[in-house]
C-alpha cells in the first residue's frame, strides 16, 4: 500500500468543490475578526451578535422567500437546534472572555477540533481514518501554538468552564449540520438557524446586564455587512456538509486562524514565530487529511 494525494491521473482536483467552498468561507471568517474587533468597541457583544444573525436571517428569508413556503417540521426542529448551538458557541465564548485571557480562550475553544471526530465515532459509529486522525492532531497542535504560551494557564473557574462548553457547542453545530444536511433544504434550514441564533442573543441581553448601545454607524454597518457574510457562511456549511463529513469539515474550519493571521499581517499586525509555526501545522493537517491510501487490486492501483 502507498499513500497518494487526493487527485488521480485523470486530473481530479486535490479538493472537491464542496471542500473548496468550505476553505472559502474560512477565509471570510478570518476577515470578519477585524470587523468584529472594531464593532464591539461601539456595541455590547450580545447585541452585535444578535444584530449580525438576525440581519443574516432576514436577508436569507428575502432571498429564499419562495422556498420558505415549503418549510417542514424537520427543518424547523433541526434549524432551531443548530441555531441554539450557534448562540451558545458565541455567547459562552464571549462570557468566558470576561474572566480569562484571549489566549486561554483560543486554546480551550480549539478543543472542538478533537471533539468532533470523537463524538462522531462514539455516537455515529464512524471511526475516522488514520490519516484523518493525523490531520486532526496536526491542526490541534497548530491551534495551540497560535494561542501562544500563555494559553496553558488554565484553571477551573467560570470562564474556563463556559469556554469549554462553547467548544462543545461548536462541535455540536458541525455534527448537527452533518447529520441533517442531506435530509433538508439548505436555504430553509439556514434561515431558521440564523434567526434563532440572533433572537436568542437579543433575549440574553437583559440577563447578561447588557443594554442597547447608543446609535453608531460603525455597529450598524458592521452588523449588516457581517450579516451578509454570516448568511453566506451558514448557507455554504449547510450545502457543503451534504458531501463533506463533519470530521473533515472540522479540519478545514481549523484553518480559519491562519487566514485571520494573514489578513491581520496585511493590516499591520506582526505574527510571532510561534504563530507562524502554528499556521504551518494547521495547513499540514488540512493537507494530510486529504491524503488517501492506494492498494493494489488485481495488479492495478486504485484509490480507497
Amino acid at each position: 500500500m502507498r499513500i497518494m494525494l487526493h487527485n488521480n491521473a485523470m486530473g481530479k482536483a486535490f479538493f472537491s468543490r464542496h471542500e473548496a467552498a468550505l476553505i472559502g468561507i474560512t477565509l471570510i471568517w478570518g476577515f470578519t475578526f477585524l470587523i468584529v474587533h472594531l464593532a464591539v468597541g461601539h456595541s455590547g457583544p450580545l447585541f452585535f451578535v444578535g444584530l449580525r444573525f438576525v440581519a443574516a436571517g432576514l436577508l436569507t428569508m428575502v432571498v429564499f422567500r419562495r422556498a420558505i413556503v415549503g418549510l417542514t417540521k424537520k427543518e424547523l426542529v433541526a434549524g432551531s437546534a443548530i441555531g441554539v448551538t450557534i448562540f451558545l458557541g458565541y455567547g459562552l465564548q464571549t462570557y468566558g472572555l470576561q474572566s480569562i485571557s484571549s489566549s486561554t480562550s483560543a486554546f480551550l475553544t480549539a478543543l472542538y477540533v478533537p471533539m468532533v471526530p470523537l463524538v462522531q465515532w462514539l455516537v455515529m459509529r464512524r471511526p475516522p481514518r488514520a490519516l484523518t486522525w493525523a490531520g486532526i492532531a496536526l491542526a490541534f497542535i497548530g491551534l495551540v501554538l497560535l494561542a501562544g504560551p500563555d494559553a496553558w494557564q488554565v484553571g477551573l473557574g467560570h470562564g474556563e468552564v463556559a469556554t469549554l462548553l462553547s467548544a462543545a457547542a461548536i462541535a455540536a453545530e458541525i455534527i448537527l449540520i452533518g447529520r441533517f444536511a442531506s435530509e433538508v433544504e439548505s436555504s430553509r434550514i439556514t434561515v431558521v438557524q440564523l434567526i434563532v441564533g440572533g433572537l436568542l442573543s437579543f433575549a440574553m441581553m437583559p440577563i447578561a446586564g447588557e443594554s442597547i448601545p447608543d446609535f453608531s454607524w460603525v455597529w450598524l454597518l458592521a452588523g449588516l455587512g457581517l450579516g451578509v457574510a454570516s448568511a453566506l457562511i451558514q448557507l455554504t456549511m449547510n450545502w457543503a456538509q451534504k458531501s463533506v463529513s463533519p470530521t473533515r469539515a472540522t479540519i478545514i474550519y481549523a484553518s480559519e486562524p491562519v487566514w485571520a493571521g494573514i489578513i491581520g499581517r496585511i493590516a499591520g499586525d506582526r505574527l510571532p514565530p510561534l504563530a507562524i509555526l502554528g499556521a504551518v501545522f494547521i495547513v499540514a493537517g488540512v493537507v494530510v487529511s486529504e491524503l488517501k491510501p492506494r492498494r493494489r487490486h488485481h495488479g492495478e492501483l486504485s484509490a480507497e
